[in-house]
This record gives structure tokens, sequence and C-alpha cells, in this order.
């Protein structure tokens, strides 16, 4: 391990927590003291082991500590980490962890349910809204959709109801029946089926839809009716009717479903996202005619505060909100003079409660999050816009003597508003608590008053200290990658912006808080859009512009996946807007984001990218293999020939506990690796399949140097900066700039054909300035193959090396939405307007 110089003088800090021999994850047996009552950063490349010091060692063994003088009933509530692998750490205290990870995925949890700001509002309406006259005071609870007392009777409190029509249903009514007229019937056999079926039941099946009985037409899309009638597959409607005459005996008795009836039975029932996808859209979705959308019922709606009903304040932004509160909280309220002389108890219940909730709000505000409205659902969030909303939940608990463990809250945050995070983070520290922070942007190294800097390099190669100590030490450590972009002035390669092959046009873009706007996007060239948070940048690049794009291709664009009732979800927004010019241009989207490769463990990065389909090629291919006459799906741990039955190729067995955490341990039939003896016993290079999963793709690389195609994947996952990551480590280990990356790789591998829009939102996260460096160099690559790179980034670094830039804004939210300036980078840090320029300016000044 490196020495390191450190103060560890009690003058300058409280006290400090040591650790000692630390091993989780790829930590070489660690030893170190770090201050408490400061702000610590960590710091490394990606894969280092910052994550594994901080949040798998330090708050893992807090929460530990804290779980076992809680009653065995209460910690089975807790989501347990395992238990870290560490000798001792000594002056620990309790911790608090925020990191970085969807919310709860259901549109029933909001803004204002995260930061309760929902509850006290609800509180506020009960005990101090303007009542209609003769109106009994309904408690708190009638005021949210989610109670009983409170949802709208019609749509549940869902705000929308669902219905079919005819012209839904029969979208080309001058088809026949037989021609698949009722197009939200099953298209395969299921629909030839009910076809059958009517022809039995004496309909007419080959006269246009529009010219049957409207009796008819009626009854067959709407009945509820199940009649079960014989069925004669191939028979004219001639032969059908002779042979019921003849009472001849039926291929089967076949069960007739109306059109509607199918629609909602499926879209019930079905376990299929594809036919639940394929039946909604022949679901008409409305307002509830009795709420209009409020989700309330009439009684709670009827409840008004400065004029608003609850459903209306909390559509707000935050911003205008406490506005709208704040002469309330000072007592200054004009237009209530009467009421508050007959309810003076009112008054003073809406003074307490509007105090406390401007003072919740302004946290929130502080953290740059005045655009969102309480409304906003969880999963519409971006992590970073989460975790700071956690984060200003934290500040105002006023806690003191914690230590709060935090996982990049820069990310997805636009410099200026880094700038309101760091005071946040000071307030918390001044308060008396300890901050342990994972992170990368060097704005935020820079405040550290202590800096972990763990590596040298990723994976295998890394968890060693390189240093630990104040920050200005750090520039004599030679083998720290940060140290490089922390005190050096690192030159973006300067060079003079390409010039576009041509415009991708929008006008009338109309989405969230973009309202009528037009845009033109270079083609042939790397740009990057810009803007602070909220502004309105994913509005129009991961959302209008991609489905706009797809829809000209003829894509289809799945919706982003969420547990939870379907119906739950937000109303289907309708793109507004539309492609003027540069469309013919574009032959292929491809979209870079950042969901995971898969939900269960047996999704790696191996067979992701395909790179496992060549190396089972390889084993089988092998002498042994031949002479078994083993194939390649023996290979397959997902396959029952080749793995191990006890853990069906898990590679481990769960262990229930009780009241601690579930332990996975080793099978202990193949000991972790997935297969069954007999697979083991073939090698390849003196490697069986299983030590091959569990290489680095540094290693694998090396390993398969004589192996052109699987040599060109790993070379790919390299050069995004993936190297330590093993090729067979889960889905679910994976980080959501992981997930991102390997995407890339995927997509980097296949034969540049050029013409294609690549589309990536903020491809930095997670990412230290040195794989940067590595990812820019792939995004290069791909321009110069003649594609069309366009990128929603805040990392200035990348906004620089750019060869046209779109800065959204000027503001967040209500006060964004617009574009403020557009051009090259070093136009854009001229502009006056832009809150982007003066960070963009002071980079290409440095260089």
């Amino acid at each position: 391990m490196a020495t390191t110089k450190q103060d560890t003088s009690p003058k300058a800090f409280a006290g400090f927590v040591t650790v000692r021999g630390a091993r989780e994850h790829n930590l070489k047996n660690v030893n170190l003291t770090i201050p408490r009552d400061a702000l610590v950063v960590f710091t490394g490349v990606s894969g280092s082991g910052k994550s594994s010091l901080a949040f798998g060692t330090l708050y893992a063994e807090a929460q530990r500590r804290y779980l076992e003088s809680v009653s065995p009933y209460a910690r089975r509530l807790f989501h347990q980490m395992a238990v870290p692998d560490v000798d001792a750490i000594e002056g620990l205290p309790p911790a608090v962890a925020l990191q970085q990870q969807r919310g709860t995925p259901t549109t029933r949890s909001s803004v204002g349910s995260v930061t309760t700001l929902s509850n006290l509002l609800r509180m506020l309406y009960s005990r101090a809204g303007d009542y209609p006259k003769g109106q009994n005071i309904i408690y708190a609870e009638a005021f949210s959709p989610n109670t009983a007392e409170g949802a709208c009777p019609t749509c549940h409190g869902l705000g929308r109801i669902y219905e079919v029509t005819e012209q839904s249903m029969v979208p080309d009514d001058s088809l026949t029946i037989r021609e698949r007229a009722i197009a939200a019937w099953p298209t395969a056999w299921g629909g030839q089926n009910q076809r059958d079926i009517l022809v039995t039941l004496g309909f007419d099946v080959d006269k246009p839809w529009r010219d049957l009985p409207k009796k008819d037409r009626h009854w067959i899309l709407f009945t509820d009716e199940q009649p079960v009638v014989p069925v004669y597959p191939g028979y004219t409607p001639e032969q059908t009717q002779r042979a019921l005459k003849r009472k001849e005996e039926p291929n089967y008795m076949g069960t007739f479903t109306s059109a509607r009836r199918h629609v909602f039975h499926t879209f019930a029932n079905t376990n299929s996202p594809l036919m639940k996808k394929r039946v909604m859209q022949y679901m008409l979705s409305t307002d509830c005619p009795t709420c209009q959308g409020k989700r309330l019922r009439p009684e709670s709606l009827s409840v008004k505060f400065a004029g608003y009903d609850i459903t209306e304040l909390s559509r707000l932004p935050l911003k205008r909100v406490a506005c709208i509160l704040k002469p309330f909280a000072e007592g200054t309220a004009t237009g209530h003079e009467k009421q508050d002389a007959e309810h003076p108890e009112q008054a003073i219940v809406a003074q307490r409660i509007a105090e406390d909730l401007c003072a919740r709000i302004h946290v929130l505000l502080d953290l740059g999050l005045g655009y969102l409205s309480l409304e906003r659902s969880t999963p519409t969030l971006s992590p970073g816009e989460l975790q700071r909303i956690r984060l200003a939940t934290q500040l105002y608990s006023h806690l003191f003597g914690v230590v709060y463990v935090l996982d990049e809250p820069s990310a997805g945050l636009h410099p200026s508003d880094t700038l309101s995070l760091l005071n946040a983070l000071e307030g918390l520290k001044k308060a008396g608590n300890s901050l342990f922070i994972v992170e990368h942007n060097l704005d935020v190294i820079r405040q550290a008053d202590w800096l972990v800097d763990v590596g040298p390099d990723a994976g295998e190669k890394g968890g060693k200290i390189l240093y630990s100590g104040p920050p200005e030490g750090l520039q004599e450590v030679t083998k720290s990658k940060t140290a490089t972009y922390l005190f050096g002035r690192e030159s973006i390669p300067v060079r003079i912006p390409r010039t576009p092959t041509g415009w991708l046009r929008l006008s009338g873009v109309t989405r969230n808080n973009l309202h009528n706007l037009d845009a033109a996007f270079p083609l042939g060239v790397f740009t990057t859009v810009t803007g602070v948070s909220g502004s309105g940048k994913s509005s129009l690049v991961s959302q209008v512009l991609v489905e706009l794009v797809a829809e000209h291709l003829g894509h289809v664009i799945l919706a982003e996946e969420e547990e939870g009732d379907e119906l739950e979800r937000a109303a289907p927004v309708q793109t507004g807007g539309h492609i003027t010019e540069g469309i013919e241009s574009i032959k292929r989207l491809v979209r870079v984001d950042q969901k995971p490769i898969g939900r269960t463990p047996r999704s790696n990065m191996a067979t992701y990218t395909g790179l496992f389909d060549h190396v089972r090629k390889l084993f089988a291919a092998s002498p042994m293999a031949k002479k078994r006459r083993y194939d390649a799906g023996r290979f397959s741990f997902n396959v029952a020939k080749g793995r191990c039955e006890n853990c069906q190729g898990e590679g481990f067995v769960m262990v229930e506990l009780l009241f601690l955490p579930s332990v996975y341990a080793p099978c202990p039939v193949c000991h972790g690796a997935r297969y069954n003896a007999k697979t083991l016993e073939v090698t390849y290079r003196d490697k069986n399949i299983a030590e091959v999963l569990d290489m680095t793709v540094d290693t694998a690389w090396e390993f398969f140097d004589e192996e052109p195609q699987v040599h060109r994947a790993l070379t790919v996952l390299r050069e995004v900066g993936l190297g330590y990551l093993r090729l067979g480590q889960p889905a679910t280990e994976l980080s959501g700039g992981e997930a991102q990356r390997i995407k890339l790789a995927s997509e980097l591998q296949r034969t540049q054909r050029g013409n294609t829009l690549y589309i990536l939102d903020e491809p930095t996260t997670g990412l230290h300035p040195a794989d940067v460096e590595k990812l820019l160099a792939q995004l290069e690559n791909l321009v110069e193959a003649g594609n069309t790179v366009i990128v929603v980034e805040h990392t200035m670094r990348v906004v620089a090396g750019s060869d046209w830039v779109i800065d959204i804004g000027p503001g967040a939210g209500e006060e964004g939405g617009k574009v403020v300036v557009a051009g090259t980078p070093s136009e854009v840090a001229q502009s006056k307007n832009s809150k982007t320029a003066p960070f963009l300016k002071s980079l290409l000044h440095e260089v």
C-alpha cells in the first residue's frame, strides 16, 4: 500500500474513523484513517474500489452496528447490506446512505410523497382550507387519491377512465370481418377462431363492416355473452350451415368473445408486456368526467386554499408554491380578515403549516429543484434529481453527528447547480455531520477537506489507497490519475469544428416545458445539448427527437418498463412537433440509454454483447468437446445439459437467516462455477468455461489475443472504459453508466455503415475524467464513420470537444424550454444569456 502523508493532528479535525484490513470486492487489505465532521471525497477511476470502500465497507458496517440495536422484528423491515469483509473499523458514527437508485416504480409515488410535503399540504387543506358553506370539515386523508376516503369514486383515484369504441377497434370499416376489419382481435389463430365462430352464428363475414346492421356490429364488438358453438374450420359459410343442419361432428367447440371483452381480459391477465402494449392501442384514455383528471372526490376538490384546490396547487412548480404560501407563513395574507376573525384558530394553523412548508420547499429550491411540482411522479425523475430530493429531506431533519455517504451527488447537475449543491453539503457539515462522498466532478473534489484516492487502475489493478490527506498533497502522487486532472491543465483537443453535411430541423416541438419550439441539429457532426437541470434538454432530445425520428423510420419505441399497475402510469403523451428537413439522411436510429441490460443475475456483459456466443463455439470446437459430442449449448449456464443442477446455473444458493440479511453462499456442488463437473472438464488453453467467465475484460483481452472476433469485442469494451468488469458479472451489479457503455460497445462492434443517428443522455455519468477521454475517442470514431452523434451533457470537457452546442434554458421549468444559443463551443462561450457560457469559457480559456 502506498505511503500517505496525513495531517491527523487533533487540532485539525474533531476525530477520526480508522479502517483496518478492508478486503471488500477488489480492496487489497486496505488500512485507512479519515477525519470525522469533514467533507471526505473518495476519488479514482471507474472500478477502482471507491464504492467498495465508501458503501460496501464503511456504510455497510455502520448499518450493521445500528441494526444490532434494533429489535429482530424491526430489522426485517430494512434492506440489509452484506456484512463487510474488514478486520476492524473504529470511531464510526451512525450512517445514512444516499445512493443513486430509481424511485418507487409507480406513479402513485411522487415528489410530494417522497419529501412528505404532500402530508403537510393535506393537513393545511383539512384544517385551514376554505370550505363551501354548509360542508363539514374533512380529514387530511380525504385529500389523498390513494385512500378510499379521497379517491374519486368513478376512476378510483387514477384520474383517467379507459374505454374502447367501434372506431378504435375497427380502424378501417371498408374491410370485411374475413379481411380482419376487427383489428383488436388476435392476429393469428385466435382471430381466425372468432371469425369461424361468427360464420357458425350466421353473421356475414364477407360484407364490408360498414354495411353490416348496426345491431350486429354492436353485438360482435361489445356483448358480454359467450356462446359456445360448433366450429368447422376451412368450410365456406354455406358448407358450415349445411354441416349444422346435418348435425355433422365439428372440429371443436368454440367460445365466442367480443372484441371489447378480449381487449380488457387480455390487458388484465396477460404477463406479456408486448401483448399488453398491443391491446392498449385499442383502449382510449380520457380524463375522468367526475374529477376532470384530478383524482379526488368532489367534496375534497371543493375545498380551496389561496384560491386553488389541492390538485391545482400540487401541479404548480415548487417555486410558485413557495410564493403563494409566503404571505400565509409571514401572517401578511390579505382577503382572509373576515374568516380569520370568525376562526382565529384557522389563521394560527394556516401560519404554522405554511411556515413549515415554506422552510421545507426552500431547501429544495436551494438544491435547484424549484422547477419540479409536488405531483411529479418519481419514475420520471433522473437518479440525480431523486438523490437531491432525499438530500433535501436530510437537510431539513437537522440531525447531527451522522455520517452521510453519498454516491455522486453532482450526477446530472449543470455546473451552476453544483454550486448550490456544495452550499447544501456545507450546511450539513456545519451542523456537525461527516460527509463521505464518492465523486468524479472536479468542482466537488476541489471543495473536499480530505481526499482518498483509490487506484491506480480498475478491477484487479485497483483496490489500493494511493493517497489519503488534504487535497493539495495529491499533486505529489505520480501514480494518481485524478491528480493529472485536478492540478494539471489537460488540454482539450482544439480543432476546427467539422462542417455539417446537412440539418435535421424540428418545428413546433411541445412537451413538458417546451412550447412550440423550433430546433435544428447538424448532421454528420458531434453535437452536445446543454442547459441547467430541468431546462428541457431531455424532453427535446431523449423524448421528442427520438420519437419523431423513430416514427419516420418505422421503429417502435417501447416505453420504459415500470413495475406495478399499467393503468397507474402517466397518460401517454402526444408528441407535439414534426420534422421539416433532413430526415432522408438518416437510415438508422440508435438510442444508448442507462436502463439495465437485464433484470436478473443470468444476464451479463458477455451474453448481452454476443461475446459469449463466440467463446462457447471455441469450447465446442476443442478436441475433448468434439470427442464427447458437446455442442456450443453445452457451455451455457442457462441450459440443463451443461449447468449445475443444484443451483440451476446461478452459482449460489440463498440461505434464509430470518432476522439477518439473507446470505448468498456459493453452491456446495459447483462451488460457484455454475456448470456441472463434466462440462468443466473441457478446457480451452488450459482454462475451463467458468474460469473464462471470471476473467476481467483486460485479462480476457490478453487471453484471447489469437481469436479475432472475441478480441475485437473485448477491445471495444476496453476502449469505453470497462476493462475492469468481469465477463460474467451479473447485470444486477452494474450501474446505469456501465450499462450504457456496454450498450455503446455492442453498437461499436457492428460494421459501421454511416447515416446512423446516435443519441446518448449523459454518457459521462459515473466516469472519471480519464475514462471520459476514452469515451470521447469512441464518439469521435462514430462521427468519422459518417454518423451523427447527439449527446445531452453537463461535463464541460465533453461540450468543449464537440462540433456544435445547443444550449437550452435560460432557467429550469417554466423559466426554460427555449434555445438560448446554438453554435460552435467558442461561439456559445461568448453568449451573455447562457448559464453554460461562463463555465465553457473558463475551460476554453485554460487550453
